[in-house]
C-alpha cells in the first residue's frame, strides 16, 4: 500500500521560514517525478514545485527564489524548503508522486498539511 504523509507545516509570520516534508512508504520514490501543490480556500489546487527522477526541477513563477524542492531517495523523502514566507502563501500544501510504466499512470497523494502565513 502506496502512502505520502507530509509533515512540517505550521504557522509562521510573514518572512519567516518553514520546512515540509514528503515521507514515501509502500513505492520506490526514486522512480517518481513527485510534485508540491496547494490550495487556498476559494482557489483551485495549483502545482508550487516540482521534481523529477533525475532531479530536474520546476517552480511556481511566485516562489521562484523563495521555495527549494529536493529529494532525499535513500530516505524516500522529498522535501520544500520554504523561505520569505508572504500572507498569500496561505494554503494547504499536498505532496503528489507521478509515473508512468508500461503506459500506464500512478498517481498518490498525500492528505496534506496546512501552512499559514499571518502576523
Amino acid at each position: 500500500q502506496v502512502q505520502l504523509v507530509e509533515s512540517g507545516g505550521g504557522l509562521v509570520q510573514p518572512g519567516g521560514s518553514l520546512r515540509l516534508s514528503c515521507a514515501a512508504s509502500g513505492v520506490i520514490f526514486s522512480s517518481y517525478s513527485v510534485g508540491w501543490y496547494r490550495q487556498a480556500a476559494g482557489n483551485q489546487r495549483e502545482l508550487v514545485a516540482d521534481i523529477t527522477s533525475g532531479g530536474s526541477t520546476n517552480y511556481l513563477d511566485s516562489v521562484k527564489g523563495r521555495f527549494t524542492i529536493s529529494r532525499d531517495n535513500a530516505k524516500n523523502t522529498v522535501s520544500l524548503q520554504m523561505n520569505s514566507l508572504k500572507p498569500e502563501d496561505t494554503a494547504v500544501y499536498y505532496c503528489n508522486a507521478f509515473r508512468i510504466r508500461n503506459g500506464v499512470s500512478y498517481h498518490y497523494w498525500g492528505q496534506g498539511t496546512q501552512v499559514t502565513v499571518s502576523s
